[in-house]
């Protein structure tokens, strides 16, 4: 029973999405794709593609003119959003990275530059980032990568970037699968992950949320249970003042997105329920997974919560230590999960 608890709990944790490591990637030529796939076959992690809006353009065409052209637009005016190329946002959601306490960027390199497509969704998301752990891998056929890095760590200034990155080129990419396997043991990904999952309830609707991995998130989730009263304040958070303090690791995130869950000061702790830009400076404490439907919930005035632990408190691929395959089924639009010929709920129930 112990195994399918598990079992369940990792393939629970995977459905709603709230995997601790988030694998960002743009492939124009197919290597950082690659790359990828040999990643995801060492951890667990959700992974999203970027995408330029435009389909179909060819970068290296009449001596890479297109490419130099959009590399160019944006040295001249980087902190302008209008000197990025527009990228496909029903896939790259702006605030996709701030749930993960780890973010690995997987690119190519364009003339000893960031590829431009990545680094619009970067300029996006940077602040998203700000006290993560940042990995970069890059993809190259000589150059060398210090001017991706740079790039960078100009998009996202905060984060707390891995001690090593990870060059894949034209003389080594035969020993890529051997070099992305050392590179996660040298940093340290192969370990256990485990993401705590709370439970925020208001006005009689849950949502599910990720703590941040730091000391601050464990530090809350030691308080729960707790039902709180949260005071109305700008028309767009909620907040409420602990008793005691929590650890602070501030910055100044920049945009605030629906969904947060930050800390002020050191004991107030801030919901907020619309995205909007802010000078303030907070402490991550962690954020809803699917802010949908959050404002309403909340409403207009303050309003009583409630945060406590979530069974999905664990995801990890040693946790799924029964070898048996599992299958998902859709039936009249419910979801099932099959095990060893039997039938569970998403709550790992047998129901037949």
């Amino acid at each position: 029973m112990k195994r399918i608890f598990a079992f369940f709990c990792t393939l629970c944790a995977i459905i709603t999405g709230s995997a601790k490591t988030l694998v960002v990637y743009y492939s124009y030529t197919g290597n950082a794709r690659a790359i990828v796939t040999e990643l995801t076959n060492h951890i667990s992690a959700d992974v999203l593609e970027i995408q330029p809006a435009e389909k179909g353009l060819h970068y290296e065409a009449n001596n890479y003119a297109l490419g130099m052209q959009l590399l160019n637009a944006i040295s001249a005016a980087p902190d302008n959003a209008a000197s990025y190329p527009a990228i496909d946002e029903s896939r790259a959601i702006a605030r996709y990275g701030s749930t993960y306490s780890t973010v690995i960027i997987v690119t190519p390199l364009w003339w000893s530059r960031m590829a431009a497509i990545m680094q619009s969704y970067l300029f996006r998301t940077g602040a998203d980032l700000a006290g993560k752990k940042v990995g970069l891998i890059v993809t190259s056929a000589s150059s060398s990568i210090s001017g991706v890095v740079a790039d960078c760590k100009r998009l996202v200034p905060n984060a707390n970037y891995l001690s090593d990155n990870l060059w894949i080129n034209n003389s080594n990419r035969a020993n890529m699968p051997t070099l992305v396997a050392n590179w996660i043991d040298a940093c340290g990904l192969n370990q256990a992950q485990t993401a705590l999952q709370i439970k925020v309830t208001a006005a009689g609707k849950t949502f599910e949320a990720t703590l941040a991995d730091s000391e601050t998130g464990r530090a809350f989730a030691a308080l729960l249970p707790m039902t709180v009263t949260m005071n109305e304040l700008n028309g767009n958070e909620k907040y409420h003042y602990l008793t005691s303090s929590l650890p602070t690791d501030a910055y100044q995130p920049g945009t605030i997105q629906a969904g947060d869950l930050m800390l002020y000061g050191n004991n107030c702790v801030v919901l907020f329920y619309q995205t909007f830009s802010s000078t303030y400076s907070y402490t991550r404490i962690g954020a809803i997974n699917d802010p949908t439907g959050l404002s309403a919930a909340l409403g207009s005035g303050n309003v009583s919560v409630r945060f406590e632990k979530s069974e999905l408190t664990s995801l990890t691929r040693n946790a799924q230590t029964d070898s048996a395959p599992c299958t998902k089924v859709m039936e009249n639009g419910v979801l099932y999960l099959k095990h060893n010929g039997t039938t569970y709920n998403v709550q790992g129930q047998e129901i037949r």
